[in-house]
């Protein structure tokens, strides 16, 4: 199947959205997706913030959105918005660096005041960015999110329903994709 580059742009090290995130990926690869997860936290603050292009960690980011024929871009939403972290992130990668890419937008917060966060902050600078299909993405409220102390996450069931339907989506949008790169024979 597809390769999945997972960027959860949360700056938090306990982080709902990274940790709902990282409970997608697993479902992708249930789905027969190679994923590769990435912490915009990971990456060093002086290469971020400096946009030093040359920096290994930007070149070896900037690789890594190259060879995924898929991203998904998980946020917090603040202020009305997708994080600042994820932006300096994606302010350091090439213009085009999601052409030719699927991508999965989604985000969390703490109110449904945010719940269009993703069509008027997000996607806009997604599609700025050359994705070719930018799918449905998805809210959840911080509510819906519990981790245990055992570090396990459970999301309520209908935002369960809601995620296994856009990830499967996805799912389906990057094997269509692949149809249309690959060479009938």
């Amino acid at each position: 199947m597809a390769t999945v580059l997972s960027v959860s742009g949360s700056p938090s090290p306990v982080s709902r959205t990274a940790r709902l995130l990282r409970l997608l990926d697993a479902r992708l690869r249930d789905l027969g997706h190679e994923v590769i997860p990435l912490d915009a936290r990971s990456v060093p603050p002086e290469a971020l913030l400096g946009g030093d292009l040359g920096h290994p960690a930007l070149r070896e980011l900037a690789a890594l959105v190259e060879a995924a024929e898929g991203v998904v871009v998980a946020t917090p939403i603040y202020k009305a918005a997708y994080s600042g972290l994820l932006k300096a992130l994606l302010d350091v990668l090439p213009q085009y660096a999601l052409s030719g890419k699927t991508v999965l937008p989604l985000a969390t917060g703490g109110s449904v005041a945010h719940v269009l966060a993703i069509d008027y902050a997000l996607r806009p600078v997604l599609t700025s960015m050359g994705a070719t299909h930018v799918v449905p993405g998805w809210f959840t409220l911080d509510k819906d999110i519990a981790t245990g102390a055992d570090g396990t996450v459970t999301v309520a069931p209908a935002a369960t329903e809601a995620l296994e339907q856009v990830v499967d989506a996805f799912s389906v949008a990057l094997h269509g994709r692949a149809h249309l790169f690959t060479p009938a024979g």
